[in-house]
């Protein structure tokens, strides 16, 4: 992405989870690791975006990527799950947001975020009008 910056990559984080599910004599308990949120597993089936990758739990053949985004700039629409085809389109619209990409294997119900970076062109925009939602109308 063209305004990509302040990257972090949890690659060592996500790796040392990993080797204490793996090491001999004091293992991490499979179910301390794989404990994704039945709601984190339903907008991996539903929102996410399929990868090639392997689970490093279970082996399953792909895993799937939601990337949240959180901002002041966005609203309410702030902690929402977008592609990555839409990412594109907010960097332009938005002066600032954080996407937070988060990887969940289905299966074996795997998780752990894996990057997180800001996006946006810079310019400072106020949040866009609240609109009323379902839950303003019915409680």
């Amino acid at each position: 992405m063209w305004s990509q910056r302040e990257v972090i990559d949890y690659a060592l984080q996500r790796r040392s989870t990993l080797e204490k599910l793996r090491r001999n004599g004091r293992k991490m308990a499979r179910l301390d690791a794989c404990d994704a949120d039945p709601m984190l597993i339903r907008a991996a089936k539903y929102h996410g975006e399929v990868t090639t990758n392997a689970c490093p739990v279970c082996q399953a053949p792909a895993l799937t990527t939601l990337s949240y985004v959180f901002g002041e700039q966005l609203g309410q629409y702030s902690g929402r799950i977008k592609r990555t085809a839409e990412l594109e389109e907010m960097a332009h619209e938005y002066g600032e947001f954080k996407v937070v990409v988060v990887e969940v294997c289905q299966t074996c119900k795997w998780n752990h975020m894996i990057l997180s970076y800001l996006l946006g062109d810079g310019v400072r925009r106020k949040p866009p009008r609240r609109q009323q939602t379902v839950e303003d109308i019915y409680g």
